[in-house]
């Protein structure tokens, strides 16, 4: 596995050298801001992230105004306890796009953040508390707990919420894969051990944080 400078180098030539780089890979927000979030943002991004999934981003982007209004402004209490005369409404809702699990995931992630939140104080406070050197528990936590928000989806979830995140896109699983990381996309927990290893490095090494060192990794291909 090579040096993150090494690998900072390679992106770096590839995108026409450091300053044009470094305006590739602004970090997260600072950790105080994702704490001070509404619980119900953190379910709108869920949700944007859900629908987007293997949808027309845009034509999601373009209907949010119908989703914030369909979904109560994603009132996490009120989410948690759709029942079954809300969601008929919600699947016959011309403001949303009407598919039925994905709907559902909206009450189930509503939950898992009602429980966090009585853990934590606010969902928003464990996510942004939750240690860099163990994303892959967050990640995991979320495929778990919530619906829907495994593979990359909970990632992008997320990255544009603030939190200092890696996503591990084709380009990022091609270079984890040449540094000798892992021989493919890393779907076993010995093999997602193995990537958080490899970023925990790379943030000593670097004094970076996951989300420029996951952006560099995926510039160098």
């Amino acid at each position: 596995m090579r040096h993150f400078d090494q690998i900072y180098q390679i992106a770096a030539d590839r995108k026409g050298g450091p300053q044009a780089l470094e305006e590739l890979i602004s970090g997260s927000i600072p950790t105080a801001d994702l704490t001070a979030t509404p619980d119900d943002r953190i379910l709108a991004e869920f949700t944007k992230a859900v629908f987007c999934a293997g949808f027309n981003w845009k034509v999601v982007d373009s209907m949010w105004p119908g989703f914030e209004a369909a979904f109560h402004g994603f009132d996490v209490g009120k989410c948690a306890m759709m029942n079954d005369d809300w969601f008929d409404e919600l699947v016959a809702d011309t403001r949303i796009v009407r598919y039925g699990a994905k709907i559902l995931s909206v009450r189930d992630n509503a939950v898992m953040l009602q429980d966090m939140a009585a853990q934590h104080g606010s969902a928003a406070r464990a996510i942004a508390d939750w240690p860099a050197t163990d994303f892959v528990g967050l990640l995991a936590h979320l495929k778990k707990h919530g619906n829907r928000l495994g593979g990359t989806t909970g990632p992008y979830a997320l990255r544009f919420m603030g939190k200092d995140s890696f996503i591990l896109s084709q380009d990022v699983t091609a270079r984890l894969i040449a540094e000798g990381v892992i021989d493919k996309a890393p779907t076993s927990k010995k093999a997602q051990a193995a990537v958080q290893g490899a970023f925990n490095t790379w943030m000593e090494q670097s004094g970076r944080g996951l989300t420029a060192i996951s952006r560099v990794l995926a510039l160098s291909v």
